[in-house]
């Protein structure tokens, strides 16, 4: 599976994903805890790759009154989203986000929210550079991802944890696991949080900052926060 691959392949898994995620011990916290980095920002926000809508709760938990415009390149995710309740209304678009252009979604947006995205990206410096061009001068961008660093514990750890827990549930809840080794091989192929925080430098961001989460995903999930 290559990243060109991932929609069609969540279009797939959709209907299993919350079930699946409601696994991992943390999951909707650690969200919660990256969307708060949006606090003060202003109303108006992206969730640019929102899934099934875990990430946009997230968003409307730190920014209740949030103006939230959530995209996806699934429409099969995106479908599960739209069929839950919302206490706002919430604007879903189906569209990758590096054709946003293409489906009308203009800025200027005040905060944007990225969960599990980045590391999907074809083109991850192209699509950070056209997110700096949709906030506002000051905006706020949070970058929620798996980011393994050089030691050797995490990336162990992540090994351990797929082949034992993940890639199974995967095949036994979703009957298919090729979506959850390609997380596997993605997450232990991509940027550690140097090469992240990098990216956002060469994209236009300033005022970068990065944290690690709690409990087994210590050193393996970060959220990155960055100033246009």
């Amino acid at each position: 599976m290559t990243r060109r691959d991932v929609p069609a392949a969540f279009d797939r898994a959709a209907t299993a994903y919350d079930r699946l995620v409601g696994l991992n011990p943390g999951y909707h916290a650690h969200l919660r805890a990256a969307a708060r980095g949006l606090a003060g920002a202003g109303p108006r926000v992206l969730d640019a790759g929102c899934g099934t809508g875990a990430s946009t709760a997230a968003v409307l938990a730190a920014v209740p009154d949030a103006d939230v415009v959530a995209v996806d390149g699934s429409a099969g995710m995106l479908a599960v989203a739209k069929d839950k309740a919302w206490h706002r209304p919430v604007e879903f678009v189906h569209s990758r986000v590096e054709d946003l252009a293409t489906a009308g979604v203009t800025g200027p947006f005040d905060g944007v929210f990225a969960a599990y995205l980045v590391r999907n990206l074809p083109d991850p410096d192209r699509t950070l550079t056209a997110l700096r061009g949709l906030l506002r001068p000051g905006g706020v961008l949070v970058v929620h991802d798996y980011s393994l660093g050089d030691h050797p514990v995490p990336r162990w750890v992540w090994t351990a944890v797929c082949w034992s827990v993940i890639i199974p549930s995967g095949r036994l809840v979703a009957g298919d696991a090729s979506l959850y080794r390609y997380l596997w091989r993605s997450v232990r192929n991509f940027d550690d949080p140097a090469g992240v925080l990098a990216r956002l430098r060469r994209a236009g961001f300033g005022d970068l900052r990065c944290g690690t989460v709690r409990g087994w995903q210590r050193g393996i999930v970060h959220t990155f926060r960055a100033v246009a």
